[in-house]
């Protein structure tokens, strides 16, 4: 039995885009589509149903951090992810290799696996693919990644909302092509790994991931090794470590149209509405990133002109709401600028909850209105719609 199957309904007529429909033993969602980021089975500050009233349909959680706490065999104790974390739609958990990278300092990587040391009580784990793939088993997500090693940009990175956090370095060019092959490879071997040590395949959708930076021909090397498996999808990995829009907007259009077209194409950890933009015209089809709820915890909310921030005194008086244009349980509300400026001035716990609200509706209006585009055709209309989105 396939656990996941991928209908495609429509192809743009002037780009790679095209809508479609991944349907999961949790339910369907439709495609292009952007998942929230739920890291510690819950997305932070939101009730389930208030995230699914945003538009919401799969959500994202984090397989390292809930192997820290609470551990997956407590998580499988008590039904699965599921029934734990009351969301009856479709999750998807990630592997933890983004967290081997993003916090390289307390590990060790090997041909076997990595050596994490526990950024919670300094415990020593032996992360290796089997593993990755005994803990998604247990927290029962109805799509699980593939374990693998993802290399860092070559370049330090600029510190923004996506690369903070991220490990710092200049790395020379013929050791960063180095890495990058070797990265690739071990990808490759682990994900050998990852097949053999799933136990749930009939319930499980297992996706491989594509490495190789900023190399094109090790992105077509890794895409055409990885298609061999026939997974039920496959991952783009690596792009969002610092290396800037321009490179991964080569690195995604290179990439994405080499991807099976009969399987959901994943880009992992992206982003901003241009990245959408610019990714969906080349193929992707499934997103998620930390920004609409980190941002907005941190007084950011997005629109379609740009962010702002509301904790700016300009705001103090505003009796708009964030966006006149958007129908979420905040705009649509009736809250003010004023009223979430106050908030936030105050420290009340409601202000992040609206803000995170409207970020994560923000993203769910963006996908609907390019699915309209798409369909239809009117990327002009979408350009004059979401200029952030374009610029």
């Amino acid at each position: 039995m396939n656990p996941l199957q991928f209908e495609i309904h429509h192809k743009s007529t002037s780009c790679n885009a095209r809508i479609g429909t991944v349907t999961t033993p949790h339910g369907t969602f439709d495609t292009p589509r952007f998942m929230p980021v739920g890291t510690q089975a819950t997305v932070k500050g939101l009730l389930p149903n208030m995230v699914a009233e945003t538009g919401a349909k799969i959500i994202l959680a984090n397989t390292y951090h809930l192997m820290l706490r609470p551990g997956s065999p407590l998580v499988a104790k008590m039904g699965g992810l599921h029934k734990w974390m009351k969301w009856d739609k479709p999750i998807l958990t990630d592997s933890g290799g983004f967290q081997v990278f993003s916090l390289s300092k307390l590990n060790k990587i090997s041909e076997q696996g990595v050596m994490l040391r526990s950024h919670i009580d300094g415990r020593l784990i032996n992360f290796t693919p089997e593993y990755a793939m005994q803990i998604q088993n247990q927290l029962g997500a109805d799509i699980i990644m593939a374990f693998d090693d993802c290399p860092p940009a070559q370049q330090q990175p600029e510190h923004n909302n996506t690369t903070q956090g991220l490990p710092k370095h200049n790395i020379q060019p013929d050791l960063y092509e180095k890495r990058v092959e070797q990265s690739c490879q071990r990808t490759l071997r682990w994900l050998e790994r990852c097949v053999a040590g799933h136990g749930r395949p009939s319930e499980q959708a297992l996706f491989g991931i594509i490495q190789g930076g900023t190399h094109l021909d090790r992105r077509s090397w890794c895409v055409e090794q990885l298609k061999q498996f026939d997974l039920p999808g496959y991952a783009i990995g690596g792009v969002a470590v610092g290396e800037g829009y321009e490179e991964l907007k080569r690195v995604v259009e290179h990439t994405a149209p080499l991807m099976p077209a009969d399987k959901p194409r994943y880009l992992m950890g992206v982003g901003y509405e241009r990245d959408i933009v610019t990714a969906v015209r080349a193929g992707v089809d499934m997103f998620d990133c930390v920004l609409p709820t980190r941002n907005a915890r941190n007084a950011n909310a997005f629109t379609p002109t740009g962010q702002i921030r509301v904790v700016n005194a300009k705001f103090r008086e505003d009796a708009s709401p964030i966006d006149p244009c958007c129908d979420c349980a905040a705009c649509g509300g009736g809250y003010s600028r004023s009223y979430i400026h106050h908030l936030f001035k105050a420290k009340e716990m409601l202000g992040p909850i609206l803000l995170s609200v409207h970020n994560i509706r923000h993203f769910q209006r963006l996908l609907l209105d390019i699915r309209v585009a798409i369909k239809e055709n009117s990327w002009t209309k979408l350009r004059s719609d979401w200029p952030i989105a374009f610029n």
